[in-house]
């Protein structure tokens, strides 16, 4: 019989820099879902991978003065090394500029261009190239981009444009009729009365302000833009519109897209359109997490208040830091990230309770019994509460795990760790072991904590991958039948015989106050790093700044340009519109020069224009070109011609 099939996703993280805890979050939340699955028997597809066209890494390439894909396979190279570290178990990585990809967007753009969903307009808005986003001028804040606080750009341009609006009505009878289609709850709630009922505007989708992208099939002007490029990643890792589709008709729909809370309305508002639109089944669910925040804000790479994962990984082991990232935080809620908030819980969770549970089990295990339990056992006393506690846990563990809730699964498993010690406080094993007719009591005593801690074992495989297996060594479990995930379901499982093996501590305790001085030291070494880096970089671009080459000057078209009419902007004290003779050609300009000269004496003056500036609208009004002037904080002055000359001669 074939096994059920389970396909999960990450988003597909942005190379821009280096990723920090936060990717890792969601990363690790994706992984602990797909080993559990597994562990459960499911044929399993888990995907991440990299978005890499656009306009931020063809910028960021050019100031390191390499193409943009040498500088995203340098990233995504550490990207890879860091999935590695963090022991996640992808089935797959796909990258945008993998070629299949690419030939596969190109198709589904060129689909959904020929049957009328996509089609050629004029895109007029306010970009932020850091977050690769437009904005209307009402979403700004103080003029800048309401998410980083930077400078935005007025860009016009002719673009494509993906009916959005058409999919609208359907798009809200389907989130209505399918309630687990958007979790948590709140995200419905907010993408429904946010977004979708006050009506959705058509979807600009192709550029021609940059090339780093995948370039429109039959209009070679324009590359395809990210909503496009990046949502379809999810099924062009599958192979879909491939001539082998097999892993597209096997794994599709997706089970669940895990993304963070930010990109929640591309991946249930756009990405759910596309596929209405291609005629192909939506995701059962977007599960949309909060942020791990710091104190100050969220975690981003443009604001430069990152924490870097290698660096924890490195100091507390993998296994810590991904308890610390699945059990902080209540999945779908925001938490903070915090030094002392990771080593209370290594010391207190960790240490004091599993790691202490075990080393003393196993300690008495081989003080009493030589290291390995005999048969003959007696039952007493709270020996049938801890059994309940212990047997009643992988049910609701699981429930928990098939709705997200990593949380509070690992707060289960630590209630039978916190019920496993206490039985140890109740049944005093050192008291029994003083009596020889107290050793069939003690024996069922080490036997019953030996029996919790496979358990517990068992349940911290998605979350843990290499305490589990040490845990085993220390119990003498060599054979990986006694700790199949079923196997939970069934007391006395830990198997007779065996002898257990004394080891280091699970988790040794950290001394908190040195801990945090060193960490403290490091993130100020960070901090003064990224620092010293930021000057480096604004001292080559200001020596960039000073020189241009000669190349650069023949770039510019300077030519003289006779003013033949002058009017005022209305309400507008600083504009002037000209109408300027360049030659045969008559140019409109919109020049800030009101305050220093009247429309009456401009006419017939020769000016010098730059004549091959990119048209910009200012107050509605399009300006072609920009004259010449000189200013102090007092004056300003034209740059004019001091003989006459035909309008439209180049300025050498």
């Amino acid at each position: 019989m074939d096994k059920k099939t389970f396909y999960i996703t990450t988003p597909i993280y942005y190379p821009s820099d280096k990723l920090h805890i936060g990717h890792s979050y969601t990363t690790v939340a994706a992984d602990a879902a797909a080993r559990y699955k597994r562990l459960k028997g499911y044929d399993v597809m888990f995907l991440t991978g990299t978005d890499e066209h656009g306009q931020k890494i063809e910028r960021k390439a050019k100031e390191k003065g390499v193409t943009p894909k040498q500088y995203v396979d340098e990233i995504v190279a550490g990207i890879k090394e860091l999935w590695k570290l963090m022991k996640i178990t992808n089935d797959r990585f796909i990258r945008t500029t993998d070629s299949e990809h690419e030939k596969t967007v190109q198709k589904i753009f060129k689909k959904l261009y020929d049957q009328g969903d996509i089609y050629k307009s004029e895109y007029e808005g306010w970009y932020c190239t850091p977050c690769e986003s437009f904005w209307t001028k009402t979403q700004l804040v103080d003029g800048k981009c309401p998410d980083c606080g930077r400078e935005v750009e007025l860009t016009k341009e002719e673009s494509y444009f993906f009916r959005l609006s058409k999919y609208q009505d359907r798009l809200i009878k389907h989130i209505e009729e399918n309630p687990e289609f958007i979790q948590p709850v709140s995200r419905q709630n907010e993408m429904l009365n946010n977004f979708l009922r006050p009506g959705l505007e058509d979807l600009c989708v192709s550029r021609t302000t940059f090339d780093w992208g995948i370039p429109v099939s039959f209009d070679d002007k324009h590359v395809v833009y990210v909503w496009i490029d990046a949502l379809s990643n999810y099924i062009t890792a599958l192979n879909y519109m491939s001539e082998d589709d097999s892993d597209y008709r096997k794994y599709w729909p997706a089970d669940v897209h895990l993304v963070g809370k930010e990109i929640v309305r591309f991946h249930t508002i756009i990405w759910p359109a596309m596929l209405m639109a291609l005629g192909e089944p939506l995701p059962k669910q977007v599960f949309g997490h909060g942020w791990l925040l710091l104190e100050g804000g969220k975690m981003s790479k443009s604001k430069g208040n990152v924490v870097d994962p290698v660096v924890l990984v490195e100091k507390y082991g993998v296994d810590a830091i991904r308890y610390f990232l699945l059990r902080e935080v209540p999945f779908g809620s925001d938490g903070i990230f915090s030094n002392e908030a990771l080593i209370n819980r290594i010391n207190s969770d960790l240490a004091n309770d599993l790691g202490n549970l075990v080393s003393r089990t196993v300690a008495m295990i081989d003080r009493y019994f030589g290291g390995s339990i005999p048969k003959e056992r007696q039952a007493g006393d709270f020996d049938d509460d801890l059994i309940k506690t212990v047997m009643d846990t992988p049910q609701k563990v699981e429930e928990l795990l098939d709705r997200m809730q990593f949380s509070m699964a690992l707060t289960e498993i630590w209630k039978v760790i916190s019920r496993t010690n206490k039985y140890i406080d109740e049944t005093m094993p050192w008291v029994l072991a003083k009596s020889e007719e107290n050793k069939a009591r003690l024996a069922a005593v080490l036997y019953n904590l030996a029996e919790s801690i496979r358990i517990i074992s068992i349940l911290l495989q998605p979350f843990m991958p290499e305490t589990p297996e040490k845990i085993w060594h220390q119990l003498g479990i060599n054979d990986k039948n006694y700790v199949e995930w079923e196997s939970t379901k069934k007391w006395g499982g830990y198997p007779e015989g065996v002898a257990v093996n004394k080891g280091e501590p699970l988790f040794p305790r950290i001394d908190i106050k040195k801990e945090m001085e060193e960490l403290e030291k490091i993130t100020l070494a960070a901090a003064e790093n990224k620092e010293a880096t930021k000057k480096e970089a604004e001292q080559k671009e200001t020596e960039k700044s000073e020189f241009i080459s000669i190349e650069d000057f023949e770039k510019i078209d300077l030519r003289v340009g006779k003013v033949l009419e002058a009017e005022k902007v209305e309400k507008a004290d600083k504009l002037l519109k000209l109408k300027i003779e360049v030659g045969n050609e008559i140019r409109q300009v919109v020049s800030g020069i009101a305050k220093h000269y009247s429309p009456e004496e401009l006419k017939g003056k020769y000016v010098v224009l730059v004549a091959n500036l990119k048209p910009v609208k200012l107050r509605g009004i399009e300006s072609q070109g920009m004259i010449l002037a000189a200013s102090n904080d007092k004056e300003l002055v034209l740059a004019t011609i001091d003989k006459e000359i035909n309008s439209g001669a180049k300025v050498q």
